[in-house]
C-alpha cells in the first residue's frame, strides 16, 4: 500500500523534522529534548504525519520506538529530503567563500578530548565563521542518521557508502612511570610483562589482550597480562600509569605527550604493540555531499595540513 498522496500538500516541515530525530533515536524523550519541546507535542506531530500519510510509521513500546516498514522507506526519503534543504539553506545563508555555519563533529571520548579539541581551537582561529558542535562518545554511531557533517573513526572501519580518509596509523607503545620502573624493573621482553603490574583498558568488547611483533615476525602474537586496576576509561588508567602504578599499551595520541615530558618511559621498543591482530589507523569519515561544502572541504585540508607528514603526537622520539 502507497502513501496517501492527497494530504501531502499539508505537511508541515517541522513535522518532518520531527519525525527524523524520533526515527534517528528511536525516543520521542530524545526528539522532544532536541527540540526543546514536550514529549507530548512531539507525539502530537507524529499522529498528525501519520495520518497525512496514510499509514504508520511508528510502533510504540514502552521503552523504544521502532520505525514500521513504511517508516523505514519514508525515513530514507525524508533525511535525504532534509539534508539537502539544510546544506541549500546554509548555501543561502553563508554566501561568502569563506567556511561558515555549523560544523557538526562526532568522536570517541578520548581522541576528541585530547586531539580534535586543539586542533578545532587553531581550526576556528582561522576560519571564525564557523561554529562547531562536538559530540563524544565512544559507541559506535551511524553518522548520516545523526547528521554529523565529520566523523572521527578510531580502528576498523566496517563497510560503508561514506567517503573515508585516513588521517594517521595507531602506533601504540608499552609505558611506565619512572618511580614504578625504580621500584620493580623494566621488562625486557613481552613474556616479562606476566611479572609486571599491566593496568587494562576493559570496554565493550571486554578486557584488552595485548599483541606483539617482532620485526623477524609475520604477524603478532597474543601475551596473557594482568594487573590490579582495570577500566573502560583511558584516562583513568592513563592516570594511574603516571602515579607510577603500572604499565599501560596506549597509542601514541594518548600517551605522547607523557612521554615527550619523560613522565612516561617507553618500553619494548624492538616490538610493535597491538590490542588486537593486524594494524589499524585513524579514519575520518564524511558524505559525498557534505563533502561538497566549503566547512568540510576546509576542514578535511586543514586536518592534512597539521597532521602531515607526521602528527605531533608521533614526535615524542
Amino acid at each position: 500500500m502507497g502513501f496517501n498522496v492527497v494530504n501531502l500538500n499539508s505537511l508541515d516541515l517541522n513535522a518532518l523534522r520531527v519525525f527524523e530525530r524520533v526515527a534517528a533515536t528511536g525516543s520521542f524523550t530524545a526528539a522532544a529534548h532536541h527540540f526543546h519541546r514536550a514529549v507530548s507535542s512531539v507525539s502530537r506531530q507524529i499522529r498528525g504525519l501519520e495520518e497525512a500519510v496514510g499509514q504508520p510509521l511508528l510502533y510504540r513500546h514502552t521503552r523504544a520506538v521502532t520505525l514500521t516498514e513504511a517508516g523505514e522507506r519514508y525515513y530514507e526519503e525524508v533525511r535525504e529530503i532534509l539534508e539537502r534543504l539544510d546544506l541549500a539553506t546554509e548555501a543561502l545563508t553563508y554566501p561568502d567563500p569563506e567556511p561558515s555555519g555549523v560544523l557538526r563533529i562526532n568522536a570517541p571520548v578520548a581522541f576528541g578530548q585530547r586531539q580534535i579539541v586543539p586542533l578545532l581551537h587553531a581550526f576556528q582561529r582561522r576560519h571564525a565563521g564557523i561554529t562547531a558542535e562536538l559530540q563524544l562518545s565512544d559507541h559506535v554511531v551511524d553518522p548520516v542518521r545523526e547528521g554529523h557533517d565529520i566523523t572521527f573513526r578510531v580502528g576498523d572501519l566496517a563497510d560503508s557508502s561514506l567517503v573515508a580518509r585516513r588521517l594517521a596509523p595507531m602506533n601504540y607503545v608499552v609505558a611506565a612511570a619512572p618511580s614504578y620502573l625504580a621500584a620493580n624493573g623494566e621488562p625486557r621482553t613481552p613474556e616479562a610483562l606476566s611479572d609486571h603490574n599491566c593496568l587494562l583498558y576493559q570496554g565493550e568488547m571486554g578486557r584488552q589482550r595485548w599483541y606483539f611483533q617482532a620485526p623477524d615476525q609475520s604477524g603478532s602474537t597474543p601475551f596473557e597480562v594482568a594487573g590490579n586496576l582495570y577500566s573502560n576509561d583511558a584516562e583513568s588508567l592513563l592516570r594511574a600509569a603516571l602515579l607510577g602504578q603500572g604499565l599501560v599499551l596506549f597509542p601514541t595520541w594518548l600517551i605522547g605527550d607523557a612521554l615527550s615530558r619523560g613522565d612516561l618511559v617507553p618500553l619494548l621498543e624492538a616490538w610493535r604493540g597491538e590490542v588486537m591482530p593486524g594494524r589499524r589507523d585513524i579514519h575520518v569519515l564524511t558524505t559525498e555531499r557534505r563533502l561538497r561544502t566549503r566547512k568540510v572541504r576546509a576542514f578535511l585540508d586543514y586536518l592534512r595540513e597539521s597532521l602531515a607528514p607526521q602528527p605531533a603526537w608521533d614526535r615524542w622520539r
